[in-house]
C-alpha cells in the first residue's frame, strides 16, 4: 500500500499533500468490521474484502509494531517475517493507523470500527468543549463521562448482541479503564498478567464457540521504543518477545480461525538537539496568541485565544515552514485528516490550528510536558513510518 505522496517543495507546504490514511478502504477503523461482518453480524460491512471470512477470529494488536520497523528488522522476528512473504498459511500487508497515529485514537478507531472524526478520541490530549481544559484521552483525565464522550456502541458489543462469543485477553490493569469501556468493551473481559497465558487464553476462547471473535493486545514493545528508540537492544528484545508470542499463538488456533496480528501506530526515534526538538515553551512566536496546547510532539492541537486563530495559523506556518502539515481546523476536517466526516459533538475538540510533522522533527513542551519532552521514540503524524502498520495472517 502506497500512501498519498506529498509535494517536494511546497511553501507552505500544502495541507492537502499530506499522505491520508486509507479511512474505508485499508485503515484500522475497517478491520474488526470486515471481521464481524463475515461471522454475519448486520449493520457491518467489509471494508477489506480481501479478509475471506472466518468463523473464529483473533485480533493480536501488539502497542508500536510499524510496518517499516517490522521490516528492518528480519532476524529478531523471524516468524512475523515468515507472514510477510505469505508462508505458513497466511499473508502480509500494510495498513494505515489512522490521524493522529496514537494509542488512544487507534485503539478507539480499532474497536469501533469508526474513525476519529466519529468517535471522538482525535488526539493524546485535546481540549474539553464542556470545561475549556485539555483532556488526556489515554489516562481519561480530568475524568469526563466516557459515554457521552464516545457514545457508538464497539464491534464487539454489536457481535456480542449477534450471538458471536467475544473476549478481549488484555492485563487486568486495563479492565476498568475509560477507555476500555468506550473502545474495547463486549462480551468478556479476561486480565492475565503475562504474555505467554494472555496468548494460551485466546486460543482457548477461540476455541469457547463456534462464531468467535477475540482480541489480545501487549503493550511492552511501545514502552521500549519511548524510552530506549527504535533499534535499541531493549526494544529489539522486545520485538523477539512479541514474535515468541505470535508464534505460540498461532500454533494453538482452533480449526476454522483467522489471526490478524496488527498495531496501533510506527515509531522513529527524534535527535536531542535544537533542531530537531522545538520547544514550545521557549519560543515566544509559537506561543504568541495560544491558549492552550495539545496533542503530542508530532500531532499538535493548538487553540487560540479569542480571535487569534487567524494570526496563531500565520506565525505557525511561517515558523514551521516545510517541517509540518500546518492547517485550520475546517482545513483538516475538510482535508480528511480524521476521517471523511467530523462528528458535531468532535469539532470542538480539535485544535483552532493542526500541526502534523512531515520531517524528523517535534514540537515538545518542555516544561508543561516533561516526561513526553524526554522520549526517544516517538509517533503521531502521517508519515509512513508512524501510518503504517502490519496486518498480518495466519489462518487455519
Amino acid at each position: 500500500m502506497a500512501l498519498t505522496t506529498w509535494d517536494d517543495h511546497p511553501e507552505p507546504l500544502a495541507v492537502a499533500s499530506a499522505p491520508l490514511p486509507e479511512y474505508g478502504t485499508g485503515s484500522l477503523a475497517d478491520l474488526l468490521p470486515t471481521l464481524a461482518a463475515g461471522m454475519g453480524v448486520s449493520g457491518l460491512s467489509a471494508a477489506i474484502p480481501e479478509l475471506a471470512p472466518a468463523d473464529r477470529a483473533c485480533v493480536f494488536l501488539v502497542d508500536g509494531l510499524g510496518w517499516e520497523q517490522l521490516r528492518a528488522h528480519p532476524d529478531d522476528a523471524p516468524f512475523l517475517t515468515s507472514l510477510l512473504a505469505s508462508s505458513r498459511g497466511g499473508t502480509g500487508r500494510p495498513i494505515t493507523a489512522g490521524y493522529p497515529a496514537t494509542t488512544a485514537t487507534s485503539l478507539a478507531s480499532v474497536g469501533t470500527g469508526l474513525p476519529p472524526g466519529a468517535h471522538g478520541l482525535p488526539g493524546y490530549t485535546v481540549r474539553d468543549p464542556a470545561t475549556g481544559e485539555l483532556m488526556n484521552q489515554l489516562r481519561w483525565h480530568p475524568w469526563t463521562d466516557p459515554h457521552a464522550w464516545q457514545p457508538y456502541p464497539t464491534v464487539f458489543q454489536l457481535a456480542h448482541a449477534a450471538g458471536v462469543h467475544t473476549a478481549q485477553v488484555s492485563s487486568p490493569t486495563f479492565e476498568n479503564t475509560p477507555l476500555t469501556k468506550v473502545a474495547l468493551s463486549g462480551g468478556t473481559f479476561l486480565g492475565r498478567l503475562t504474555g505467554e497465558d494472555r496468548m494460551d487464553l485466546a486460543a482457548e476462547r477461540l476455541a469457547a464457540g463456534d462464531r468467535s471473535l477475540v482480541y489480545t493486545y501487549y503493550s511492552e514493545l511501545d514502552g521500549s521504543g519511548h524510552r530506549y528508540g527504535v533499534d535499541s537492544d531493549a526494544w529489539r528484545g522486545q520485538l523477539m518477545c512479541v514474535d515468541r508470542l505470535a508464534q505460540r499463538l498461532a500454533e494453538q488456533l482452533p480449526p476454522r480461525t483467522a489471526l490478524y496480528i496488527t498495531a496501533d501506530h510506527g515509531m522513529l526515534d527524534i535527535p536531542f538537539d535544537e533542531e530537531h526538538r522545538i520547544d514550545f515553551d521557549a519560543d515566544w512566536e509559537l506561543r504568541a496568541g495560544v491558549a492552550l496546547f495539545g496533542g503530542e510532539g508530532r500531532a499538535r492541537h493548538v487553540y487560540a485565544v479569542p480571535g487569534a486563530a487567524g494570526d496563531v495559523l500565520a506565525c505557525w506556518r511561517e515558523v514551521l515552514g516545510e517541517q509540518f502539515w500546518v492547517a485550520s481546523r475546517d482545513e483538516a476536517i475538510e482535508a480528511g485528516w480524521f476521517g471523511p466526516h467530523v462528528d458535531e459533538r468532535v469539532r470542538g475538540r480539535l485544535g483552532d490550528v493542526l500541526a502534523a510533522a512531515r520531517d524528523d522533527v517535534l514540537i515538545i513542551a518542555s516544561d508543561r510536558e516533561p516526561r513526553e519532552s524526554a522520549m526517544v521514540g516517538n509517533h503521531g503524524s502521517m508519515t509512513p513510518a508512524e501510518q503504517l502498520v502490519p496486518l498480518l495472517e495466519v489462518r487455519t
